[in-house]
């Protein structure tokens, strides 16, 4: 079999549909919270051993960059949540089709961005 075909190995020249991304992007929103969690478990542990420590966690949870820090991992957390719903959607067959699928993708990503921008002026 010879095959002359040429062969595209550059991901970074192959333009991807928008569900492709937004799946591409909901899988590394899970990677994040994976790698983020532990410190999250860290500081609720360490605020529930004594009061002191409390007021410590208190304080340093209210502090400008802490605060969007806090922010940085709540963006992966919702964009997880909104496309994990279109997922669990797509499962029960909603959503599957080409047109739908990219109508639902871009639906995800508009309504991610708005709980993002929403949760970053509630915390400031």
């Amino acid at each position: 079999m010879n095959n002359k075909r040429p062969k595209n190995l550059n991901l970074l020249t192959i333009r991807f549909p928008i569900p492709a991304i937004i799946s591409i992007l909901h899988r590394i929103s899970g990677i994040f919270l994976f790698l983020l969690f532990p410190f999250l478990l860290y500081l609720f542990g360490l605020s529930l051993s004594s009061e002191p420590d409390f007021n410590k966690v208190q304080s340093f949870l209210t502090t400008p960059v802490v605060k969007f820090l806090i922010w940085l991992f709540l963006v992966p957390l919702f964009y997880h949540l909104v496309a994990g719903i279109r997922h669990l959607l797509m499962d029960v067959h909603i959503g599957e089709e080409l047109e739908s699928g990219r109508r639902g993708a871009k639906l995800t990503l508009l309504i991610s961005i708005i709980i993002i921008v929403l949760s970053g002026v509630w915390l400031w």
